[in-house]
């Protein structure tokens, strides 16, 4: 007799910088959203583009996570844009201030909702960072982290990391503020994080330097047809696996880079390789999307995996 599915509990947004950029026509230097929550107009943007997923969590039956717009609110990526310290923290605390009114209007609609803060890692998403270490992963990222304590943020989202110092650093400045974290690896075509280092070596290491202490990992910026062998390989690493968030495009992210249009993908397809997946995570508590995805693609993996 086959055991059905865990399903997840909780969707997500899918790639939000493609969406703005390249459906809605929003300008994004240094591929950064947070600059618009400085500006009427720019949180007007972001409100409306997290109302686009009311409807789909609705249909869907399930709760809603937002994920805010800070995935490049850290301190390099701000001094290109010209922020200072004092109106960089203050913006990460509105980032979680929008997501909260929007999180108002779900629940008036009867979504109940979460809200996550979200970093990025210190250097490019794509290339293996092989100079990074813990410690200046700890230093780095803590005082984004520490802008979010305190608000209504109840956990830490890490995405698009490339190596194990970087998330293990991150991880023990989570546990210093108290706050859960999950950590999301980037994966190449071949399945495994840039620099070469498999998907479950990277998860162990984490877990062996850190006590276990991130609340689940995730799988994000790559199309499930990169990953899908080694989760459906049956190996005890994959019921660390809790969330993914996947492009919408098969390319690599090397062919995505130097691509000046969206590929959106085939969205069918997509919602099927998810709906194949779904057997081999027993755990899996969030589904979302990033590059090339956008509210379209979210509402196709739910209505094939959770109706």
């Amino acid at each position: 007799m086959t055991t059905a599915p865990t399903l997840p509990q909780f969707i997500t947004d899918g790639g939000i910088e493609t969406h703005l950029i390249f459906n809605m026509g929003v300008a994004l230097p240094h591929f950064s959203v947070f600059p618009l929550n400085d500006s009427a107009a720019g949180r007007d943007a972001i409100r409306s583009y997290y109302r686009d997923y009311l409807s789909i969590a609705k249909a869907a039956g399930r709760n809603f996570l937002f994920a805010t717009d800070s995935w490049r609110a850290s301190s390099d990526w701000a001094d290109l844009l010209g922020y200072d310290r004092a109106l960089l923290k203050q913006n990460n605390v509105t980032s979680v201030s929008l997501c909260a009114e929007v999180a108002d209007e779900f629940a008036a609609a009867g979504v109940a909702s979460t809200i996550a803060g979200i970093i990025g890692p210190r250097r490019d998403a794509w290339q293996y960072d092989a100079g990074m270490t813990v410690a200046e992963a700890f230093d780095y990222h803590s005082p984004q982290l520490e802008a979010f304590a305190g608000t209504s943020a109840t956990s830490l989202h890490a995405y698009t990391l490339t190596n194990t110092p970087e998330a293990i650093g991150i991880t023990r400045a989570a546990e210093r503020i108290e706050l859960p974290v999950v950590l999301s690896f980037t994966v190449e075509t071949d399945g495994a994080l840039p620099g070469g280092k498999p998907l479950g070596i990277a998860i162990t290491e984490v877990d062996e330097a850190t006590g276990g202490y991130p609340a689940y990992y995730m799988i994000n910026c790559a199309h499930p047809r990169h990953f899908s062998r080694e989760l459906k390989g049956g190996a005890s690493w994959v019921s660390r696996i809790g969330g993914l968030r996947a492009n919408a495009s098969a390319k690599s992210h090397a062919e995505l880079d130097a691509s000046p249009d969206i590929d959106v993908g085939d969205v069918a397809e997509l919602a099927d390789y998810h709906a194949e997946l779904l057997p081999s995570l027993p755990n899996l508590q969030l589904i979302g999307g990033c590059c090339g995805t956008d509210h379209r693609h979210i509402a196709a993996i739910c209505a094939r995996c959770l109706s």
